[in-house]
């Protein structure tokens, strides 16, 4: 599972290695992103995405997974797990979130729309094609602090036109993307209500992890992995998207662990 603003194509680098191996994957683009449907008015939020991952299970007649979620992707996967556990053999986590951690930080593109005081100017930005450019590549030099030049190229050369083409397309992701951020603190007070009961899982659940995230860092994987009974943690020399910074090592951890 994606998270947000990309798509699907976060995982073109991993996926050839799972399948290398003979595991059968699934990756799916949620409502509103991608390449699947972007209804107008929509009722996008994380709730629809657990619904779609819900969606795909079922059709597909998958009856035991191991979901791998980054990012936002992380709540659907992780409400899935809690809500039908006899069908999970096992949780991957890459840079993801689920509740509330001392160290997380929010990216800035999303603070703009998540916050009711700053929403309508982040739409008003947005709808002018220069402004939206100016948003997207503020987010991208963020990302770039500080963190080694092959994570730098893999952001500019891989993850920035993703999320552009997302927002260029016609219907956009635009709609999805400031629905999701404007739940996501409504979604956080809900998984904090719900994160002690992760110690009840007894899933086997392996965190991989790009330590040079500064949103998504490493205490945010730290606190994440205290929620689940004997979770494994991988630190990897790479950034927020693990699984295009090092494939080959992600690919490995999944393996074994399985």
């Amino acid at each position: 599972m994606h998270g947000y603003p990309d798509n699907l194509h976060i995982y073109d680098l991993l996926i050839p290695v799972l399948v290398a191996a003979g595991r059968h994957v699934v990756a799916f683009d949620f409502l509103g992103f991608g390449a699947s449907d972007k209804p107008a008015g929509g009722d996008y939020g994380f709730r629809q995405q657990l619904g779609d991952l819900h969606a795909v299970v079922d059709f597909l007649k998958l009856n035991s997974i191991v979901p791998v979620a980054h990012d936002a992707g992380g709540v659907a996967a992780i409400n899935f797990t809690m809500a039908k556990p006899k069908s999970i053999a096992g949780l991957v986590l890459l840079n993801t979130f689920y509740a509330d951690a001392p160290t997380l930080r929010i990216p800035e593109l999303i603070e703009l729309f998540s916050l009711p005081q700053t929403r309508a100017f982040g739409l008003a930005m947005a709808s002018d094609p220069k402004e939206l450019a100016f948003l997207l590549r503020f987010q991208q030099l963020q990302f770039e602090i500080g963190v080694p030049q092959a994570q730098i190229d893999v952001i500019d050369k891989l993850v920035q036109p993703l999320i552009f083409n997302n927002f260029a397309q016609q219907p956009s992701a635009g709609p999805a993307f400031a629905a999701l951020a404007a739940d996501l603190r409504p979604q956080v007070a809900i998984n904090n209500q719900r994160v002690n009961k992760l110690a009840e899982l007894g899933i086997p659940t392996t965190i991989v992890w790009g330590k040079s995230d500064a949103y998504l860092n490493v205490g945010v994987a730290q606190d994440l992995a205290g929620h689940f009974k004997g979770a494994t943690v991988h630190l990897l020399d790479a950034g927020h998207w693990p699984q295009l910074d090092l494939p080959e090592d992600v690919g490995r951890y999944l393996l074994a662990e399985r």
